[in-house]
């Protein structure tokens, strides 16, 4: 559960960022907006699942 929950917040706040990017990418380059957006919009799918994993797996304790 916290997995999902920390997966979907990791990803709302990349995507909000890259929206700005896009936007600011629209500005300067028109044609080149769409192609940046959706590259960035995988890679953070990707980044935001691998950094949910290492935030969310259990502590390991050192066994005497």
């Amino acid at each position: 559960m916290w997995l999902m929950l920390t997966y979907i917040g990791l990803a709302l706040i990349g995507n909000a960022i890259i929206y700005f990017i896009g936007l600011a990418v629209e500005r300067m380059f028109p044609a080149a907006s769409l192609l940046v957006f959706l590259t960035l919009f995988f890679l953070v799918l990707w980044v935001a699942w691998v950094g949910a994993v290492k935030l969310t797996e259990p502590k390991t304790t050192a066994q005497a």
